[in-house]
């Protein structure tokens, strides 16, 4: 929109981000994740994973299926995953030991009693969704448009946003 000139110049405000991460059960051990060869070793290693399906469109799904091809083990880790429902979330199998590793962005995991975020996926492979909000130049309500943008950029609003899984502008 930036690009197109619809975006009143200078309203653009970056609000919070959302890694796409690795979760487990509760109490299980963390798996190393902490380079891409040893996040390949441990989706390899797990009995089961859930991540979203891709054709459901959603961004951890579309871009977790392309690090598994990129990897060369997308054969082996679909032949043991497990998609929720469409817009459903993937940590859900996590409590009752249906897999043992669910990667879906940080908010969507977070939603889900009984696990633990074991880490964000590592370099190259890592996926950070950036919100950002812009007042439209035709807005009919620009003032009020302000208004949320500003409150959004408060500690109070910072404050949810790290709650939900978010990481604050």
């Amino acid at each position: 929109m930036q690009r197109e000139g619809r975006i009143l110049p200078g309203s653009e405000a970056t609000l919070a981000s959302s890694p796409a991460a690795l979760a487990v059960k509760a109490g299980a051990p963390h798996p190393d994740i902490a380079t891409a060869e040893a996040l390949k070793r441990t989706l390899l290693a797990a009995r089961a994973i859930s991540y979203s399906d891709p054709q459901a469109g959603g961004a951890s799904g579309i871009h977790f299926a392309k690090v598994i091809e990129q990897m060369g083990i997308a054969r082996e880790v679909n032949a043991k995953n497990r998609f929720p429902p469409a817009g459903g979330l993937c940590a859900r199998f996590l409590p009752t030991g249906e897999v043992e590793l669910a990667v879906q962005q940080v908010p969507e995991l977070k939603q889900v009693a009984g696990i633990e975020i074991a880490g964000p996926l590592p370099s190259p492979y890592e996926l950070v969704t950036v919100f950002v909000a812009g007042i439209e130049k035709t807005s009919a309500k620009a003032a009020e448009a302000k208004a949320l943008v500003d409150f959004l950029r408060t500690p109070a609003a910072a404050a949810v946003f790290g709650d939900k899984g978010l990481a604050p502008a």
